[in-house]
């Protein structure tokens, strides 16, 4: 029922190109480059090569056997890739990521013109001039939009997140008080909701606990309730204490754990190891008490009463591959088995706790949090409140700080209070006497000296550097100007310097 990793030549079988020699080479490109790149990405690549680009060149001039393509069949195959079609082919909106089509076809081009110099036979037949230039590849004010998106949803999220850990607290704790009372009631007995709801216990005999609600006939399974918040509950616990990727919390097991011994103090330190995931480099998060209980939690619920945790095997719904049998924290019973508990599944419980909860936005919308969105969230509360960022990289497993700081949301207030520290300790390297008050002679000069400014310059509107249109006439008194002169308006506004 799952698929599994597709090769190189059914990726681009799917996509039915026509022209034998071009497919062929598209398969052995795809080859030579799943070497470097994960199966996501190769099977992004062999969508935007082989049916955004060459079968699109097909359905729109048939019979192209070349990668030499003139400028009118260039310049109409990028009016088609810049939007997004229906199956009718008719425009629906503008393709957000057209520039990263550009730069598949960019890249294929180069590097065949690159591996031509190695294996002439093999590649340099299919050598040609790039289509793609690139300024089309530039994405900086798609890459600036975005950042402003995101920094404004980081500051329209975080003021809430405390009210949200609220909600999915009190949610877990009546999904418990229900199940409980529900399971304790008499079949076809009536028993009342901490949300103040009637509802019935239905008959039956049943791992789980059904009711009926007698005002809208609905079924309703305990059970799954109670289900869900708990696992909405510790997806933002862990999510906000860690700033975790969704598919690294998935992939913590009972052996993450690790005691580290300080080499100062000799004090034990528990450690949270996590996998590697996007960039496959592995590090190490300090256990908060707050996040040592949430995950204690966690375990004695997997548990369920047994001295070890159950061995469920994982599936990466993007590689498309099963994981060996582990002790998975993120798991659950499903009928007979054990499961581990997939992405999807995270993000429906996320959204039901949400609805619940009835948290709104400005403009009276309800809140909506992703998993990444508690990254971006750890990340600027992190900044905000003082920590390095070259150490809030290390914690979020980011190459380079500036990764971190594209992470983080800028507050206005923020910046004012640090330019506000940067000059107070400034300040504090000068000499005393430069910050004492003025005496009255030295503020007297300081305005004389602006007033002799004037003189020099001059206000009556002429441009700085150029001569007096008056020549300096307007520093004689008006009785001894000509009448003509006296009435020009410029003259009693001007106060250029003597000759």
């Amino acid at each position: 029922m799952l698929p599994g990793q597709l090769t190189p030549a059914a990726l681009v079988d799917r996509h039915g190109i026509t022209c034998t020699p071009i497919r062929d080479l598209l398969v052995d490109y795809l080859t030579e480059r799943a070497v470097d790149v994960d199966y996501t990405t190769l099977e992004d690549l062999a969508r935007s090569l082989a049916g955004l680009f060459w079968r699109d060149l097909e359905k729109h001039h048939p019979g192209i056997d070349s990668l030499r393509l003139d400028t009118n069949t260039v310049t109409t195959w990028k009016e088609r890739v810049a939007m997004v079609r229906d199956h009718h082919g008719i425009p629906v909106r503008p393709r957000v990521n057209a520039h990263t089509i550009y730069s598949w076809v960019r890249a294929f081009y180069q590097d065949l013109a690159r591996w031509a110099a190695e294996e002439p036979a093999r590649w340099g037949p299919w050598v040609a001039p790039c289509p793609v230039r690139d300024s089309d590849t530039d994405h900086s004010k798609n890459r600036a939009r975005r950042k402003a998106a995101m920094d404004q949803r980081t500051r329209t999220l975080l003021p809430a997140l405390p009210a949200l850990v609220k909600a999915v607290e009190r949610q877990l704790k009546d999904a418990q008080t229900c199940l409980t009372t529900g399971r304790e009631t008499p079949a076809e007995a009536l028993f009342t909701t901490p949300a103040g709801e009637t509802l019935v216990r239905r008959a039956g005999v049943s791992s789980r606990v059904y009711a009926d609600d007698p005002t809208t006939g609905r079924r309703r399974d305990l059970t799954v309730e109670e289900e869900r918040a708990f696992w909405a509950w510790a997806i933002v616990e862990v999510l906000r204490h860690t700033g975790m990727r969704i598919e690294e919390a998935l992939e913590l097991t009972h052996h993450s754990f690790v005691a580290y011994q300080l080499p100062t103090t000799g004090e034990i330190v528990p450690m949270l190891q996590v996998a590697p995931s996007k960039l496959d480099q592995e590090r190490l998060l300090l256990v908060s008490p707050e996040l040592g209980e949430v995950l204690t939690v966690i375990i004695h619920r997997v548990r369920r009463g047994q001295q070890a945790m159950p061995l469920v095997a994982a599936y990466d719904s993007l590689e498309r591959l099963w994981s060996a049998p582990m002790p998975f924290l993120f798991q659950r019973r499903c009928g007979p088995e054990d499961r581990a508990i997939p992405r999807n599944y995270i993000y429906t419980c996320l959204n039901d706790a949400l609805a619940a909860s009835g948290l709104t936005g400005p403009a009276n919308e309800q809140l909506r949090y992703t998993p990444h969105d508690f990254r971006r969230i750890f990340v600027t509360d992190a900044l905000r409140s003082g920590l390095p960022p070259h150490i809030a990289a290390r914690i979020c497993g980011h190459r380079t700080v500036d990764t971190t700081l594209g992470y983080a949301a800028i507050y206005p207030e923020d910046v004012i209070n640090h330019h506000r520290s940067f000059i107070a300790r400034r300040r504090t390297l000068r000499p005393s006497e430069e910050y004492r008050e003025p005496t009255a002679q030295e503020w007297q000069d300081f305005l004389a000296h602006f007033e002799l400014r004037k003189v020099a310059l001059g206000v009556c509107a002429r441009d700085f550097g150029t001569p007096c249109v008056h020549e300096h006439a307007c520093l004689s008194e008006p009785a001894q100007l000509g009448p003509a002169e006296a009435d020009d308006g410029r003259v009693a506004e001007c106060s250029g310097q003597r000759s």
